[in-house]
C-alpha cells in the first residue's frame, strides 16, 4: 500500500489566531468545543442542517415550521411587562409574522425599522397574537435586488455561550474557500490502496461536502447520518477508536504484573463447599481467567454474564486464586446495596477457609474505618470490599493483586484508573476483572472494549425457569394487587419497584413510601418493608436481611434492587410506570425473580397514553427472557450510551459515527486497524490526535 507522510508538528498545531476575525476571546471560546487549532476547526461536523434554500409564503406557515421568510416590517416596537422585548410585525402580502427578541441593540431595532425588507430564519410558532419567530436569524436585503435563494444546505454546529452559528459558519468558511489553508491542514491520512478496497471517498472531498452540502443534496439522508460522505469521516473516526484501545492492549501488556500461581487448594475447597455444580459456562470462564492471572502482565477481561448466571462466584475462585499467592483483592461496586451483597456473598464463601473479607464504604467513619484501613495497609486486609471509597487517597493497600470491578460501566474513567494505579508496587500493576450483568451485543462489546479479553456466561444454573412477563394498564392496578396478596398468602415473596420520579431521589423515595402505605393499608395482613436510596445503609442492610430469611412478605423498592439481589424464594415483581424505565434497565430488574426453582412473573405496569413506541418496547420483555436479545433492542432504541453507561468516556461522545447505525463498517474498521499497525505504525498518532485530541489522555484506563 502506499503511504502518505504525516505532516509536521507545526502545520498541525497552525493557531487559529492566524485566521482572520479570531482574537483572544473569539479562540478562547473556540477552545471550550475542543477547536485549537485549524485541523480542529476543520473537524469541527455539523449536528444537522436546515434547508433555506426555499422561500415560504407567511400566509402558508404552521406551527412548528423551520423556514425562511421574506417580508417588509409593517410595526416595530419595544415591550414592557416581566421582561422587555422587541416586536415587529412583518408582511409578504399572503400573511403576517412577528419577531420576537428578548435580547436587542438599539442597532438591531434601527436594522428592523417600519419599511425594512428583511429576510427570516427560525422555527415558526403560535403567540399571543398569531404566528411567530422568537430570535430569527435575520438580514436587511434590498427590495430592487434580492438575494439569491441558498445555494448550499446550512450546516447547525455544536456551539458554546457566546459563539453564535454565524461566526462558526463563517470561519469554516473561510477554511473551505482557501485552497492554500484547506489543503494544507486536511491531510489524507489512510493509505490510497485502503480507500480502494473499502470504497470511501477522498477526505477533501468528504470534509467538503459535510459542512457545505449542495442545495439539492438528500436531506434525510444527511440528517440521518447515512450519505456516503459522512460515512468516510464515520468510518475514520471508529478507526481511531479502535487503534487507541489496540495500542491501549499493547502498553498494557507489556507492564509488568505479579503471576498470581498456586495449587488451586483454596478454589477446590470452596468448589467442594459449594451446594450447586459450576455450569459449563462458568467453568470455561473460570479457567480464562485463571489462566490469565498466572501470567506477568496485568489481565484486562470483561466477563458478561445475563441476570442469575453466577459471575459472583466465578470472581470469588479468582480472589482465591490471588489470595493464595500472597496477594489482596479489592472487590469495587457502585452502589452500597450492590457492595453489601457482595460483601456477604464473599463473606460466606471466603470466611469459613479463613479469608478475612473486609467491608470499605464512604459511610464507614470513626474506629470502624481505621481499623480496616490499618489492614489493608499492613496486608491483614485480604479481601476489600466497598464503594468507590476504596480508592480515596488516604486508601494504601499492602499488596494489591487483583481488582474486581462490577456494573463497571456505571463507574467514570478516572475513578477506574485511581484504583488500578493504588495497586501499583514492585511487583507492577494488578490485574482486573470486570463485569457487568448488562449484556452488551457482541459488535458493540468488540468495539467499546477493544482493549479488553471477553468472557460470556451463556448460561444459567440449571432448575430456573423462565419469567413469565406480563404487560398490564394502570386500571387493573386492583387485580395485580391481588394476585401479589393471593402469591404471599402461598407463602411465596414478592417486590413491588417505584421508578425513578423526575430524576429526583427525594420524589422517587416519596413514591415509594406512599406506595408502602397504600399497600399496607389494602394488605394488613402481610409483612411489608421498604427500601430506597435515602435509607442509612443499616437500615437497608437490615430490611434485605429480613426479606431474604423470609420475615417480609413484600419488600416496596426503588430501583436500588437492579443489581446483586438474591432471594429464590420471591417468585413475583411488579414494576410500576414501567415505561419510564430502559429495556436494560426493566430486564435487570425483573433478574431479581426466577432465581429459585418455582415459577416467577414479572408485572409490567404502565401509565395512561403510552405511546407507540414505549408499547413496542414493553413487548419486547413480554416476548423474550435473553438478555443479549433485549440489549439489541435497548441498542436500537437508545442508543450506545444506555449499555456502556452515561460516564463512559470515548464511544459514547462520537462526533459523526453512531455504534448501531453504522456497525457493518465495524468488520472494516478492525481489519485496517491491524494494517495500519502493522504496516503503516507512522500514521496511527496523527489519526488519534485527529478524533481523540486531549481524549488521550485516558488511554492509561
Amino acid at each position: 500500500m502506499k503511504q502518505t507522510t504525516p505532516s509536521s508538528a507545526t502545520t498541525q498545531h497552525y493557531p487559529l489566531t492566524r485566521l482572520p476575525g479570531v482574537g483572544p476571546s473569539v479562540a478562547q471560546k473556540l477552545a471550550r468545543l475542543g477547536i485549537n487549532t485549524i485541523a480542529d476547526l476543520l473537524f469541527h461536523l455539523p449536528l444537522r442542517y436546515q434547508d433555506r434554500t426555499r422561500i415560504a409564503a407567511i400566509g402558508s406557515l404552521r406551527n412548528g415550521d423551520e423556514v425562511t421568510v421574506r417580508g417588509e416590517v409593517q410595526l416595530s416596537e419595544i415591550k414592557y411587562g416581566r421582561r422587555r422585548m422587541l416586536l415587529s410585525r412583518i408582511s409578504d402580502g399572503t400573511g403576517f409574522l412577528t419577531l420576537r427578541f428578548f435580547h436587542f441593540s438599539a442597532q438591531q431595532q434601527a436594522k428592523l425599522a417600519r419599511g425594512v425588507q428583511v429576510e427570516c430564519f427560525g422555527e415558526v410558532r403560535a403567540g399571543a397574537s398569531g404566528l411567530e419567530m422568537v430570535h430569527p436569524e435575520h438580514q436587511q436585503i434590498d427590495p430592487a435586488t434580492p438575494p439569491p435563494n441558498a445555494a448550499r444546505l446550512t450546516p447547525v454546529y455544536p456551539t458554546t455561550e457566546g459563539l453564535r452559528q454565524l461566526k462558526l459558519r463563517a470561519l469554516i468558511q473561510t477554511l473551505l474557500n482557501d485552497p492554500g489553508l484547506f489543503n494544507t491542514h486536511l491531510e489524507e491520512l489512510l493509505p490510497t490502496d485502503m480507500l480502494h478496497d473499502i470504497q470511501l471517498p477522498a477526505l477533501a472531498a468528504a470534509v467538503h461536502y459535510v459542512h457545505y452540502p449542495p442545495a439539492d443534496a438528500p436531506l434525510a439522508t444527511l440528517q440521518s447520518g447515512e450519505h456516503p460522505m459522512q460515512q468516510r469521516l464515520a468510518f475514520e473516526e471508529l478507526l481511531a477508536h479502535q487503534l487507541s484501545l489496540r495500542l491501549l492492549r499493547r502498553r498494557q501488556e507489556k507492564r509488568p504484573a505479579p503471576a498470581l500461581s498456586g495449587e488451586g487448594l483454596m478454589q477446590k475447597a470452596l468448589l467442594d463447599a459449594l451446594p450447586f455444580a459450576l455450569t459449563h459456562a462458568q467453568q470455561r470462564v473460570a479457567e480464562e481467567i485463571r489462566h490469565d492471572l498466572q501470567q506477568p502482565h496485568p489481565m484486562q477481561r470483561l466477563v458478561q454474564g445475563d441476570v442469575g448466571s453466577g459471575k459472583t462466584i466465578v470472581a470469588a475462585l479468582a480472589a482465591l486464586q490471588a489470595v493464595e499467592a500472597g496477594f489482596q483483592v479489592a472487590v469495587m461496586a457502585p452502589t452500597e446495596l450492590l457492595a453489601e451483597q457482595h460483601r456477604n456473598n464473599f463473606t460466606a464463601w471466603l470466611a469459613p477457609l479463613g479469608v478475612a473479607v473486609h467491608w470499605l464504604s464512604g459511610k464507614t467513619k470513626g474506629a470502624a474505618r481505621r481499623e480496616t484501613l490499618a489492614a489493608m495497609a499492613e496486608g491483614s486486609a485480604q479481601v476489600i470490599v466497598g464503594t468507590q471509597a476504596l480508592f480515596q487517597e488516604e486508601v494504601a493497600y499492602a499488596h494489591l493483586g487483583l481488582v474486581i470491578i462490577d456494573e463497571q460501566h456505571r463507574f467514570g474513567v478516572h475513578q477506574r484508573l485511581s484504583l488500578r494505579d493504588k495497586g501499583r508496587d514492585n511487583d507492577g500493576y494488578p490485574h482486573q476483572l470486570v463485569m457487568t450483568a448488562t449484556p452488551i451485543p457482541r459488535t458493540l462489546a468488540q468495539t467499546a472494549y477493544a482493549d479488553l479479553d471477553l468472557s460470556i456466561i451463556d448460561e444459567l444454573p440449571p432448575g430456573r425457569s423462565p419469567v413469565e412477563t406480563v404487560v398490564i394498564a394502570e386500571q387493573r392496578r386492583d387485580e395485580v394487587v391481588a394476585r401479589l396478596h393471593k402469591a404471599c398468602r402461598e407463602g411465596r415473596q414478592a417486590y413491588w419497584v417505584c421508578p425513578l420520579v423526575e430524576e429526583s431521589e427525594k420524589l422517587q423515595c416519596q413514591a415509594a413510601q406512599e406506595t408502602a402505605e397504600a399497600l399496607q393499608a389494602a394488605l394488613s395482613d402481610l409483612r411489608i418493608g421498604l427500601v430506597h436510596g435515602r435509607l442509612k445503609a443499616a437500615e437497608k442492610t437490615a430490611v434485605m436481611a429480613c426479606f431474604k430469611a423470609g420475615e417480609l412478605d413484600l419488600l416496596v423498592a426503588t430501583t436500588v434492587i437492579e443489581v446483586g439481589v438474591d432471594v429464590p424464594n420471591a417468585t413475583l415483581m411488579v414494576i410500576d410506570n414501567a415505561e419510564r424505565l430502559g429495556l436494560s434497565q426493566l430486564h435487570q430488574l425483573r433478574g431479581r425473580v426466577g432465581r429459585g426453582a418455582g415459577q416467577s412473573s414479572c408485572v409490567l405496569l404502565y401509565g395512561a397514553g403510552l405511546s407507540k413506541t414505549a408499547r413496542a418496547r414493553l413487548a419486547i420483555l413480554r416476548e423474550s427472557n435473553d438478555g443479549f436479545v433485549v440489549a439489541q433492542k435497548d441498542l436500537e432504541i437508545r442508543g450506545p450510551g444506555e449499555l456502556l453507561g452515561t460516564r463512559q468516556t470515548g464511544l459514547v461522545n462520537l462526533r459523526i459515527a453512531d455504534l448501531q447505525r453504522d456497525h457493518a463498517l465495524i468488520p472494516q474498521v478492525a481489519r485496517c486497524a491491524d494494517t495500519l499497525l502493522r504496516n503503516h505504525p507512522t500514521l496511527v498518532g496523527p489519526l488519534l490526535q485527529r478524533w481523540l485530541g486531549d481524549g488521550l489522555r485516558y488511554g492509561k484506563v
